[in-house]
Formats: C-alpha cells, structure tokens, sequence
C-alpha cells in the first residue's frame, strides 16, 4: 500500500503537494521563503493541522537560511521569532502549527548560548524541523494501530474532511486506523463526505484512499444521516484542529452536526490527533478561536458563481463538537474514554 507524502524535506528543500489541484492534478511544489510558506499555509496548499504544523517548523528553518553565516546569533534568534509570529497567524485554529513553530523558536532559544555560530544554530534549527516530521509519521503509525484495535473485520467507516496522509507526514490521524487495519487484513471500507465548501473528502480523502487501494464511497455532507439510518455506518472517525482539556473538539466546519447523527443513530464517534492538538491551556471549546475564511470559497466556489452578487455570507472554517458527543479519542499514547475532563490530563501528562 502506497501511501503519498505530504510535505518532506528533500535536495535540502521543502516539499510539499499542492493540494488545491487535487485530484486533478498531483504537483509537488518547493517552498523556498516564509513568504511562500505563509501563503501555502493560509492557500490550503498545504493543509491538515499536524501537516501545517510541520511545515511551519520547516518555515521557520526557511526563514533564516540565508541569514548571513558571519552574522550575530542573537540578531538572527529576533528574525526567527519575528517570522515565527507571521506565520502562527496565518491560521488561527489548528493548535498544531503554533505548538510545532513555538517548539522550534523555544529549542533554538534555550540552545543559543551552545552555538558559536551561526551555520550551527541553522543545522540544529533544521534538525528540530525534521524532528517534528519524524515523530509525525511515528505518531501516525501509532494512532492506527491503537484505532485499529477498535476495528473489526468488515467495518465501515464515515470520516468528514480529511484527515488522511495528506494532512500529516504520511498515516495521517483519522485515516490511520484504516490503512493499519488494512495491513493487517480486516476488510475497511470508507464512505467519505464531500466536506463543503472546499470538497476536502472529494477532493483529497477520496483521491488518497484510492490511491491506496481502500474502498471508498463519496456522499455529500447532508446524506451522513440517511447512509447512518440505514445502517451502512460502523463508526465515524474524524481528525481534529484543537482538543481543549474537557475534551470539546474544534474540527471542520460540518463535524458537530456529524457527532449529533451518530449519537442518533448508537454509532461510536471517534476523534483521532496526536498529543501535540490538545490544548490544556483551553478549559472548555468556548475558547477555542474560530477562523472565518473569504465568502467567495461559497459564492464562487472553484470559480464558479453559486449565489447572488452582495448575498450575505458566514464562513466559518470549523467547528466545536461538545465532548459529551465524542466516544473515545484515539491517540499515540493510546484510547482516552471518559470521563475526559480527568482522562485527556491523566494520560498525556
């Protein structure tokens, strides 16, 4: 099984797939400045709250690269925060990309004082990025063995936007548990919701799963409760952008209404994401920041106008699902089940 790679370090360059032209088009693209970074970041290019937070990281190494080698330490160590600040405010949301860009600017701070140059402070600055990749992938590969257990033979799962390989460094946080579980044999099939506006689940979870050879069935959003009625749905498995430490989940736009289908219908509602979007700073989803992207991504969508010139529109990117909604969230240091509010502090401390 094949699994695409979202974002690499690769010919001491940043690589990530442009998934705006998916699927009609897989493109890997270098990104050679923060600026460019910035923008893939806040263009969806690159997308996924642990992918983004790994292409943060490598922003940060990206914009001090050509700082001059001869140059203070200290100077380049206020660019790098400088920098670092722009790009955490690209998106709002997803805890990822501020946890991974604080790690590097942190580590790189606390080690100033080793480095007697600067060449050496960019290698460790580097090092740090890649780091975060690495451990992504690890993190990934643990998250579907854990969620595998949850699976049996001949399990279908519903999953809104998408939360696959391609929003991570390769197994992705949702999807996960569906390809380990594939690599051990069970039979999984997916249904997958189109995800409005920007189609992710059409798009890209479609695209990624058959690449990988899962079977997939694409629905639109307001079908999840009808498929659920009729009893073709196992258990829904979403990814998440931040996860608050009573457990309420913010996730794409679309994910609350699904929780509540699932909770209708007695079907198990998965959340799967790694340690690092977990938000113990947030008592409650309340706090969690909402961003609101452009009213052309529903007006014209994909270029093409759906709705009246000068039409009012409210275009929130995600959502907060309540953590009584949520059956057990799926993790690299394993299952956390309520009650979580003592659970999610238990185990990831």
């Amino acid at each position: 099984m094949e699994r695409l790679k979202t974002i690499d370090w690769v010919d001491e360059t940043c690589s990530i797939i442009d998934q705006t032209k998916l699927p009609g088009t897989l493109e890997y693209m270098p990104v050679t400045s923060v600026e460019e970074m910035y923008s893939a970041i806040k263009q969806l290019k690159v997308r996924g709250a642990p992918a983004i937070g790994i292409a943060g990281a490598f922003g940060c190494f990206i914009a001090v690269r050509d700082f001059p080698d001869d140059g203070s330490v200290q100077e380049m160590l206020v660019i790098l925060e400088r920098q670092a600040a722009y790009l955490v405010s690209c998106r709002p949301t997803a805890v990822n990309l501020k946890w991974a860009v604080e790690r590097v600017v942190k580590s790189a701070v606390e080690k100033k004082d080793t480095f007697s140059t600067v060449r050496e402070m960019k290698s460790f600055i580097l090092e740090c990025a890649i780091t975060i990749l690495e451990e992504d992938r690890m993190m990934g590969r643990s998250i579907g063995e854990h969620g595998a257990a949850l699976l049996h033979d001949a399990s279908t799962i519903l999953t809104h936007c998408n939360a696959g390989g391609l929003a991570t460094a390769e197994y992705g946080t949702a999807l996960a548990p569906v390809y380990i579980a594939a690599e051990q044999g069970k039979i999984i099939s997916v249904y997958a919701d189109e995800t409005r506006p920007l189609l992710q689940g059409a798009r890209i979870t479609a695209f990624e799963l058959q690449q990988a050879g899962i079977p997939v069935t694409l629905i639109c959003d307001n079908m999840a409760a009808s498929v659920m009625a009729k009893g073709l749905i196992d258990a829904v498995i979403v990814g998440a952008d931040r996860i608050t430490a009573n457990g309420d989940t913010a996730n794409k736009i679309g994910t609350y209404g699904v929780a509540l289908c699932a909770k209708a219908h007695g079907i198990p509602f998965y959340v799967a994401a790694p340690s690092s979007t977990f938000d113990l700073t947030l008592s409650t989803g309340d706090s969690i920041p909402i961003e609101e992207r452009d009213a052309e991504e529903i007006t014209c969508g994909f270029g093409k106008r759906t709705a009246p010139v000068g039409v009012q529109v409210y275009n929130p990117a995600f959502d907060v699902t309540p953590a009584a909604l949520i059956t057990a969230f799926i993790t690299e240091k394993g299952i956390i089940k309520p009650p979580f509010a003592t659970t999610i502090t238990g185990l990831l401390k």
